[in-house]
């Protein structure tokens, strides 16, 4: 598990992706393992980094069950790991950082 978000988080700061977390959630109650935030410059940005997720990801074998995007916010689901692009005003606004990790605290 801790190769395929090395993976994840590898290929996020190659593309200048700012901001990553990683949030582990595989002893909360949460519906998957991991939870990977990062900010995007824009939705060109987002766009880029979806494309070169699916592209390495997939030669990895790793699949994807979904993704949605908006212009401010894309979730790419891998099943067990859900990763969040976000403009820099969205994460500030819905701040899922803060959500994470008050399930994390709750359920500890």
């Amino acid at each position: 598990m801790q190769e395929r978000i090395k993976a994840i988080t590898d290929i996020l700061d190659d593309k200048k992706a700012e901001q990553i977390e990683v949030f582990d959630m595989q002893d909360k109650d949460y519906f998957v393992s991991f939870v990977v935030l990062a900010n995007t410059l824009g939705q060109r940005h987002a766009l880029a980094l979806i494309d070169e997720l699916k592209t390495k990801l997939k030669e990895k074998g790793e699949q994807f069950l979904g993704i949605e995007s908006s212009e401010d916010w894309s979730v790419l689901d891998l099943g067990d790991i859900l990763i969040h692009l976000l403009s820099e005003d969205y994460r500030a606004k819905y701040n899922l950082e803060e959500f994470l990790k008050e399930l994390g605290k709750q359920k500890a």
